[in-house]
């Protein structure tokens, strides 16, 4: 189910009216902040069951969350609650019988294990360790579970990392001490405990110990900050784990050498499995009959955003091979067919995240299911279960058969809080960009929108910059709040933007002011063209990260191309930049190299080289724990034009990243950024 071009008025109601009716209103940030939230999902082994957790959010914005169990096989069956606990479950998996579920929960005073049985009963904690279990899988056959838990790397048991956190918490001196990079990460500084992998036998007996796979290794298992126990598995076979992690080193900050590695469950020497390969490898899964090991790979090393390619191998004969070699998509998940001769993945499409299905053997690729941002649950014998975003929908779970016909949408849990809500329509729409190449883009009407109109325009810069923003409903970024206030809402996928082939993808790199700035400037013309009720003499740009890279650039470059900007978390000067991020492997891909080694390239595309230039109104955003881009960017950037007298304002978070996660905080952040647009622009 290919869609070439998107048109959806309001959410699940099939309305194309363009005025507003009386019961209906613009989408809000406490309107954002108070939706329901799906977090945990799983499908029995026979795909007849589903079980999710929802989290609740009531009128006074208090929390609840709770795991619901739906019958697959019924077409009328309605939810069942299963649980009624204070706190959260999450991680639900079935038990291999299908008879009970097990899932991590916070009831004993920290996140411990628990199993519940489905023919009733209340769940019983089934592990009663001194830390925190984080995440975990089990094994096929249901014997063994794998649990990942923080420790000190040095510590040979459980009860030693215990006794050194206390001495921490203890101690008078608060210095943090260090011999190699990398000294902090994301938004935390180094505390010299890892993420590591234990085994413990499911056996009826309450866990109490586990044996640590990964003893002594100096290395993150699964990798933070992101992975999860997605990159961790137990072979079908049940005698050893496999896992992703870089080899303990010192060149944790310029290297992204994930390698796959497989170690005995009672633990022992770690093998190897990708020794060979100096790039990244990822999410190792096998097939139900251990015939084969699946994995993504990439192959340039220093490189995050390479193409994942697909690789095959036979554990009986040692062949590997890349599936699918001519396919120019990275998917980024992998789950085999019951019979083991296909995967389904998913992987960004054209504005998309799409669900496609590989012949293991033949390489062909099939698109099933392509609209909205699609992440799979399960795949059954005959359907497809995934959760579904678009820009007007949060997200619910569906059904949909391997021939991607006949979707079903399996629950609605914010189909009450939006029955109300008017949302903005939207379109994908494309044009010339660099070298007249195709570039695609979308945008947004207003939710008041009224023909004959022209509308302010909220141009959206995505960060990454190997990123999008396409066809999905984020709890950060959303576009329909900005037609919630009335402005036209404009996100142009520029080069370097992903899923749309590598080459693209890679067109950005040493050339960040660029070939991106030519396609947001084209972009912009040919939108207003084919858009009139978009003005184009009436606009402000805004963006984090590259995004707000993008801001300082615009400064500079392109300065009397909009009415006001506004730069969260922006590199200003790419100097200083280098010698104070984290990640260095990501500056160094992205400029060929470390500075010293092309400083030329880095001043050509350095914001700071063209402050002389800067005339437009921006609102500087930062957190004061954003490690990747550190705040003195932002600080940077703003001090530069207060003493230039540029109309500007700085709003610092002392507890946010490089993103804004606290809800009270993000709607500070919202009401800045819109009583900073309404300034500068007119509203007709």
């Amino acid at each position: 189910m290919k869609t070439s071009s998107i048109f959806i008025a309001l959410a699940a109601a099939g309305m194309m009216s363009s005025a507003v009716a009386a019961d209906q209103r613009a989408f809000t940030v406490q309107d954002l902040s108070n939706l329901n939230k799906l977090h945990s999902a799983a499908v029995s082994n026979d795909g007849n069951t589903l079980v999710y957790a929802v989290k609740l959010i009531d009128a006074d914005g208090k929390a609840s969350s709770d795991l619901y169990q739906l019958d697959l096989s019924d077409k009328n069956a309605k939810p069942k609650q299963l649980t009624s606990v204070k706190g959260t479950e999450h991680d639900v998996k079935f038990a291999p019988d299908d008879k009970s579920i097990y899932f991590l929960a916070n009831r004993t005073g920290s996140s411990q294990l628990f199993n519940m049985s489905l023919t009733g009963g209340e769940a019983q904690v089934i592990s009663d360790l001194p830390l925190d279990i984080q995440g975990y899988v089990l094994s096929a056959d249901g014997k063994q579970v794998a649990l990942n838990m923080r420790v000190f790397p040095e510590c040979k048991d459980l009860a030693c990392t215990v006794e050194k956190k206390q001495q921490v918490a203890d101690a008078k001196t608060t210095g943090r001490e260090y011999k190699q990079l990398m000294v902090r990460h994301w938004d935390t500084w180094e505390d010299h405990a890892r993420n590591h992998i234990f085994v413990a036998s499911l056996n009826g007996k309450t866990i109490k110990d586990a044996v640590n796979v990964t003893q002594g290794r100096d290395t993150e298992t699964p990798p933070k900050p992101f992975s999860g126990m997605e990159e961790v598995t137990f072979t079908p076979d049940g005698k050893h784990i496999v896992y992703t992690a870089k080899a303990p080193s010192n060149t944790q900050a310029w290297t992204t050498n994930y390698d796959l590695w497989q170690v005995p469950v009672t633990g022992g020497e770690a093998v190897n499995l990708t020794e060979a390969n100096k790039a990244w490898d990822a999410h190792p899964t096998f097939s139900a009959d251990g015939r084969y090991l699946a994995y993504l790979a990439m192959s340039k090393p220093g490189f995050e955003a390479d193409r994942f390619r697909i690789m095959l191998r036979d554990n009986v004969t040692g062949q590997e091979k890349e599936v699918a070699p001519l396919w120019d998509r990275s998917p980024h998940s992998l789950m085999f067919s019951k019979d083991g001769r296909k995967l389904y993945v998913t992987a960004q499409d054209v504005g998309q995240v799409s669900i496609f299905e590989v012949n293991t053997q033949f390489g062909d690729v099939r698109p099933i299911y392509n609209d909205g941002s699609n992440s799979l649950i399960a795949a059954t014998e005959d359907k497809l279960i995934f959760n579904k975003r678009s820009l007007v929908e949060p997200g619910d779970l569906y059904t949909v058969n391997h021939e991607g016909e006949h979707l079903t949408r399996l629950t609605q849990v914010n189909q009450d809080k939006l029955s109300k809500i008017k949302f903005g329509e939207f379109e994908q729409f494309s044009f010339k960009g660099w070298n007249d190449e195709k570039v695609h883009g979308y945008w947004i009407k207003p939710y008041n929108y009224e023909e004959g109109k022209k509308y302010p325009i909220a141009y959206l810069v995505h960060g990454g910059p190997q990123g999008s923003f396409g066809n999905s409903f984020s709890g950060r970024w959303n576009a329909q709040l900005w037609s919630g206030a009335g402005y036209g809402v404009v996100m142009v996928d520029f080069h370097g933007s992903t899923g749309y082939g590598q080459a693209f993808t890679d067109s950005i790199s040493e050339d960040w002011g660029g070939k991106p700035l030519v396609d947001l400037q084209k972009g912009m013309d040919a939108v207003t063209k084919q858009q009139p009720w978009l003005d184009a003499n009436n606009a402000c740009a805004l963006g984090g990260s590259y995004g707000g890279y993008m801001m300082n650039w615009i400064q500079g470059n392109w300065n009397d191309g909009f009415k006001c900007l506004i730069n969260h978390a922006g590199l200003f000067d790419l100097r200083s930049m280098y010698y104070v991020t984290e990640e260095l492997w990501f500056i160094e891909h992205e400029f060929g190299g470390t500075y010293e080694q092309k400083k030329d390239l880095y001043e050509k595309f350095n914001p700071v080289n063209y402050v002389e230039n800067w005339q437009t109104p921006m609102l500087v955003i930062h957190g004061e724990k954003d490690f990747r881009v550190p705040y003195g960017q932002g600080l940077g950037a703003f001090t530069y034009m207060q003493r230039k007298g540029i109309p500007s304002e700085l709003l610092m978070f002392p507890d946010e990243n490089h993103w804004i996660l606290n809800q009270d905080n993000l709607g500070q952040w919202y009401e800045n950024v819109f009583r900073w647009m309404d300034k500068w622009t007119e509203k007709k």
